[in-house]
């Protein structure tokens, strides 16, 4: 028995000497470059295209290809390429869903390396790339399982957009393919290359930018194009906005809801202060496809003493307006139905002059006032988009909530509205 404990000993320890005399590799890279993708070829599924390849993608950067053309490899694959979800959040999408290969974005679920925190700000949504000069080719692919290269060559051929760009190191960008013309759906990409980790912010205050990169024409298009089949309309941007519209912003404290369909409904909100109500913030143009960065727009966290100076239940609204129209009442319900009754007057289409966005505190469906008639809220036409809050609440250190700001860019691509949040790091909870 001694001599089997024996023998036992000694292989134990034979192999904790090899583990502990293993050289672990760390994979690093020279000279990185940040970048993070988005697929917002936003375009409807009618008769005649659904079920084809219009809006999967696969992104290749410096591929080779065979001699017919066929691409047979790349230096950077991003594959199952989905089109983008309307909240990319401030760290790596899709952790803990199943959500099969799709992927809302790269890097997403790829395991690849990620940015570091740079000048305070989490960029683990963006992937470390070679510097340098790169070819970006976007190819149609199936939507199932099987990885773009083990495809068929027939299905490997249908280029979406095919672009080379210079990515300069320690640089922060976001790309994205998009529609540049609704009518003849010709496509292309837009290569930003981001500011805010450059830029003076305060913590104590939450930033955001904004973008209308829709294709040209997509406003006067008709709208059966345009809105989902089998779906009513849910708000004011899916008919498309002017191509340059006013913003104005109200801050609010508090959310009371009763329950209202398959939702609830907001039913309470108080005015957070009389600088907050109805101010107008900035104007939003269709254009800056050459990826220059938008001027950030500011509001205080304004967390108020019955909070404790650590967490705040305020929320925001902002009021997309034609220029030369006038901001007329501080309650949404009356926005929408004087601009719906006097502008458009169709089933609540304004002719692309009035539309809202809500950055709600419920992670519930939430119906907010907004609907556009009596009757029209029993079949779903409501004027305002819902998204996250620009205010994250979290565990941190022995708080639970606290209130962070927040760096934002919001972008209207063809009736679609998009939020991606950056976040600087904060403490990790006590528990």
């Amino acid at each position: 028995m001694r001599s089997v404990l024996m023998i036992i000993s000694a292989a134990v320890a034979t192999v904790w000497s090899m583990l502990s005399c293993q050289k672990i590799e760390y994979t690093t890279m020279d000279s990185p470059a940040y970048l993070r993708v988005f697929n917002s070829l936003n375009q409807l599924e009618v008769m005649d295209n659904k079920g084809d390849t219009l809006q999967y993608l696969c992104m290749l950067v410096n591929p080779s290809f065979d001699a017919a053309g066929i691409p047979i490899d790349a230096e950077i694959v991003g594959d199952f390429l989905n089109v983008r979800a309307p909240y990319a959040p401030p760290y790596p999408s899709n952790i803990g869903v199943s959500t099969g290969r799709n992927n809302n974005e790269y890097p997403g679920k790829e395991s690849v390396l990620v940015a570091p925190i740079l000048n305070g700000y989490d960029l683990s949504s963006w992937a470390q790339v070679p510097s340098g000069t790169h070819r970006f080719l976007f190819v149609y692919r199936p939507k199932n399982e099987v990885p773009f290269f083990n495809l068929d060559k027939r299905f490997r051929g249908g280029i979406a957009v095919d672009s080379t760009f210079q990515l300069e190191h320690g640089e922060v960008y976001t790309l994205q393919a998009v529609m540049t013309d609704f009518s003849t759906k010709s496509r292309g990409l837009i290569l930003r290359q981001e500011k805010f980790h450059r830029q003076a912010f305060s913590d104590s205050l939450v930033y955001l930018n904004f973008y209308n990169y829709s294709a040209r024409g997509f406003h006067q298009a008709d709208k059966k194009y345009k809105l989902p089949t089998a779906k009513n309309m849910e708000h004011l941007f899916e008919l498309g906005v002017r191509d340059t519209m006013s913003v104005y912003m109200t801050l609010f404290e508090g959310q009371e809801f009763v329950t209202y369909f398959d939702g609830v409904l907001l039913t309470g909100q108080r005015m957070a202060s009389s600088n907050y109500n109805g101010s107008y913030v900035t104007s939003v143009s269709r254009g800056r496809f050459d990826g220059t960065v938008a001027p950030y727009v500011n509001f205080p966290i304004w967390v108020n003493d019955r909070q404790d100076g650590i967490a705040t239940d305020l929320w925001q609204r902002f009021y997309f307006l034609a220029p030369g129209m006038e901001l007329r009442q501080n309650r949404f319900d009356e926005y929408a139905g004087f601009y719906a009754s006097h502008v458009g007057g169709v089933m609540g289409d304004t002719g692309g002059n009035f539309a809202a966005i809500n950055f709600v505190l419920s992670g519930r469906k939430v119906y907010y006032p907004g609907v556009l008639c009596s009757t029209c809220s029993m079949h779903g036409y409501h004027a305002g988009v819902n998204l996250p809050n620009l205010i994250v609440n979290t565990h941190s250190g022995p708080h639970n909530p606290r209130s962070f700001a927040t760096v934002n860019t919001v972008e209207i691509i063809n009736g679609q509205v998009y939020l991606m949040a950056i976040q600087r790091r904060y403490a990790p909870p006590v528990y």
